[in-house]
């Protein structure tokens, strides 16, 4: 007899019957109360169902949603991740922020080559790791609640989980502007700047879960997208009146100006002093100021290098940062402030732009495989 006092899985897996004998299979991020943050346990159970399911002939498509309404997933337990970096002692990476980082990588890559379609149900909070599930499934639905950021400028990290790829690759110097100020974006902006494919009313969730089962899938990935796009087309066709306006179209010129500079600190400058009416512009140049220098700097040298990258040179960059921002003080010190003491006081190491150093940036882009005795990269194996 099962322990009824048992907590239910963090990820709930499961595979719904479909037309032609086909499966449809899901994982659900299932800690509501939490907004589904990402764990590392969570980040393992997403990728042992997506591997399994990708060597399923009988599996034609594979869904990722979150328990509830509010959101699909706010991103990483990043206290949880903050308390194993400060219990940690002696030299080199912290275990687990590599198993972690590593681990979320591996995932976000795999899903952006997956040979089956992806659906990923984009609905409420997407922020930071959950917008690196997001971003690379091949149909991303977001709806009239969806309110995507990546806000690592709060916590002295950087717009990781592939942020390096997709955020130069938006138009103009969209990437840029929303990397430095953490602005949030609503469904009709996630269309606008490629991290959104369909919008589709919130309401409608259960009723597309249910024409999954009646779609009629074959053993082709190709055909498989194409018939599952166009079921969301179908659904999309209907909820052009629940679209809300969006904030990066209404503010492109704007937005062009305020990052047209030559260097960091006059892009910094130029967004930090705008003085509108407009609440979201105000609020991005708020986030600004009070953002970690040192990510502000990370954004910028990875804007510059990560336009000649692959996606899996991308991802290999990304884990030398991240495991770097744990070992340097902004990222215990940012989560503290946000998350833990909440006092919203962060004390940035250096405390301003004017005072960082090109070593200090570079410091960040060392590799520390010495450390770990002449280890390969973890992620060395992920093709170009």
């Amino acid at each position: 007899m099962a322990d009824a006092t048992q907590s239910p899985p963090a990820v709930l897996v499961r595979e719904v019957p479909a037309a032609g004998g086909f499966l449809v299979g899901i994982a659900t991020l299932n800690v509501e109360k939490a907004l589904n943050s990402l764990t590392l346990d969570m980040i393992r159970a997403l990728d042992a169902a997506i591997i399994r399911w990708a060597a399923d002939p009988k599996i034609a498509c594979v869904v990722l949603d979150g328990a509830g309404s509010r959101a699909f997933c706010a991103g990483a337990d990043v206290r949880s991740l903050r308390s194993a970096i400060l219990a940690h002692q002696g030299p080199g990476p912290i275990p687990q922020a590599a198993a972690f980082f590593g681990e979320e990588y591996r995932l976000d890559y795999r899903i952006h080559t997956y040979p089956k379609p992806i659906m990923v149900w984009g609905s409420g909070i997407v922020m930071g790791g959950g917008l690196g599930l997001l971003v690379g499934a091949s149909h991303r639905v977001v709806t009239e609640t969806s309110r995507i950021a990546m806000p690592e400028i709060n916590i002295g990290l950087f717009p990781d989980v592939g942020g390096s790829w997709f955020l130069p690759r938006m138009p103009g110097r969209v990437g840029l502007f929303l990397g430095l100020t953490a602005a949030p974006l609503n469904g009709s902006d996630a269309l606008a700047v490629g991290l959104g494919d369909y919008f589709l009313r919130s309401s409608d969730r259960d009723a597309v879960m249910e024409g999954l089962a009646s779609i009629a899938w074959t053993d082709s990935g190709a055909a498989n997208r194409i018939a599952l796009s166009k079921m969301l087309r179908h659904f999309a066709a209907r909820a052009t009146d629940a679209k809300p306006e969006s904030n990066v179209r209404k503010h492109e010129d704007t937005i062009a100006r305020m990052t047209d500079g030559d260097t960091l600190a006059e892009v910094v400058a130029t967004i930090a002093a705008y003085d509108g009416d407009d609440a979201w512009l105000r609020g991005a140049a708020t986030a600004l100021a009070g953002g970690s220098p040192t990510t502000f700097a990370l954004i910028w040298e990875l804007w510059q290098r990560a336009k000649r990258m692959s996606l899996a040179e991308v991802f290999q960059v990304e884990l030398i940062v991240a495991l770097q921002c744990c070992e340097h003080p902004d990222f215990v010190e940012g989560v503290r402030a946000r998350l833990v003491d909440k006092d919203n006081q962060a004390q940035w190491t250096p405390p301003t732009l004017d005072r960082m150093t090109e070593a200090w940036v570079a410091e960040h882009f060392a590799a520390p495989w010495e450390a770990w005795r002449g280890r390969p990269h973890p992620l060395a194996d992920l093709s170009a």
